[in-house]
């Protein structure tokens, strides 16, 4: 009997040995959970312009909503507009590997524990925009190791069409991102986000009822049985980004139940909760509450991980001037009030039992949902219209995340109210 046990044993090494050396991701990671992390989404869409040309030339097709503070970049660009004192104004480029390293160093300073990297559908095929948003992951993915910042791939289905399109293209990137790109074996410290002990990889944007794509159509479950168990470039956990009401499948859901199929076969959810919320309605965070109270019983009912979204507010004025002339939605719709709205999705998720957080977005100036350093003096023009800072210091909202990530650690007790700020720079 002895002698079997002893068989079975070395089996089993030389089977867990095997499996090892096939796949390629890490064996290790500084993160290997989500819990206890307060994590936003990056876009890094924002490209240097051609030589001899400037970036966003023309303010009357200006798409985005606020203005970053340009003053610690490396290299800005000029652009078409002007601030009020007649200075030109300037944007950053996220292909400049300084400015990738720049957000990554703020994120360490204010204690953001990392960022998802948006890798839209479009960026998974072969071609010049694989190349850029590609170059600005391996930039990435080199300053996350520089300063230990957890980082995880996102991949963001827009772009996907509705006829003779699936998900093996993802399939095909996602072995480009491990074989090329060492995204989740990267040189120097490993910080790829884990969860379960796993490589997490998230799917967005299934289960909208905007979409051209059918969810039943499109290979899902195929991907995710792929990141999940193939044996070289699988083992990974799997995280879906869904809408908000998802468990009922009713309002800004498909009404199909085979989305709750999808999710029961993943490992995380992460409901997109951005214009959903609104300080402007009365007591609407006690809604928010109740809605990812009765989330957290479903998922904890089905083995699923929970990971509840909060933004600082949203403006989509500029983008709609140019694509919905009859539909132009006011500067700042879902206002800031100075990082009023922001901390109380924060405070009411810890306070619900939330265990970790995703933020959107870091960088999303486009929306109006950037948490980076946004500059309260923007251009000034007749038609671009911009959302200031409302008089905070430029990084205000990067320091309020570090606090409720503190917050969220049980390093300080949860404030329901804003904190207040003794220092205006720094931690």
């Amino acid at each position: 009997m002895k002698t079997i046990f002893s068989v079975c044993a070395v089996f089993l090494v030389s089977l867990v040995t095997e499996v090892q050396a096939q796949s390629r991701h890490s064996m290790s990671t500084a993160y290997p959970s989500y819990k206890g992390l307060i994590m936003a989404g990056y876009q890094g869409w924002f490209h240097s312009p051609r030589e001899g040309q400037l970036l966003y030339p023309d303010p009357a097709r200006i798409s985005i909503d606020m203005w970053p503070d340009v003053s610690e970049y490396e290299k800005t660009y000029e652009t078409g507009l002007k601030h009020a004192d007649g200075s030109t104004a300037r944007f950053f480029s996220a292909d400049d590997k300084s400015t990738v390293d720049l957000h990554f160093r703020w994120m360490k300073e204010y204690g953001l524990d990392g960022v998802f990297m948006q890798r839209f559908f479009n960026s998974a095929r072969p071609g010049n925009s694989r190349k850029v948003q590609t170059a600005i992951l391996a930039n990435a993915l080199e300053a996350a190791s520089k300063y230990k910042r957890a980082i995880a791939v996102m991949y963001d289905l827009s772009g996907l069409k509705k006829d003779g399109e699936d998900c093996s293209q993802l399939i095909a990137d996602w072995k480009y991102l491990v074989d090329s790109v060492k995204v989740t074996n990267q040189k120097g410290d490993k910080t790829y986000l884990f969860h379960r002990g796993k490589p997490l990889v998230v799917i967005w944007g299934v289960g909208f009822p905007d979409r051209p794509y059918d969810i039943r159509k499109i290979g899902l479950e195929r991907f995710m049985d792929f990141l999940r168990n193939d044996p070289v470039y699988g083992g990974c956990s799997v995280m879906l980004g869904v809408p908000t009401f998802w468990r009922d499948l009713n309002a800004d859901c498909v009404h199909d139940p085979y989305l709750h199929e999808l999710i029961r076969k993943a490992d995380l959810i992460m409901p997109w909760m951005v214009q959903r919320f609104s300080p402007l309605l009365h007591n609407d965070m006690d809604r928010y509450r109740d809605i990812i109270l009765a989330d957290m019983k479903w998922c904890s009912e089905n083995g699923v991980d929970y990971v509840p979204c909060v933004c600082p507010g949203f403006s989509w004025h500029n983008l709609s001037v140019r694509q919905f002339p009859d539909d132009i939605k006011p500067v700042g719709s879902i206002p800031r009030q100075g990082g009023r709205f922001y901390w109380q999705q924060l405070s009411t998720a810890i306070l619900a039992g939330a265990d970790m957080i995703y933020v959107a977005m870091f960088d999303e100036v486009n929306e109006g949902t950037a948490i980076f350093k946004i500059s309260d003096n923007p251009p000034v023009h007749e038609t671009a219209l911009f959302v200031g800072n409302d008089g905070k210091p430029s990084d205000h909202y990067l320091w309020l995340t570090g606090e409720a990530s503190l917050m969220l650690k049980r390093q300080k007790p949860l404030s329901l109210t804003i904190p207040e700020r003794k220092a205006v720079t720094g931690r």
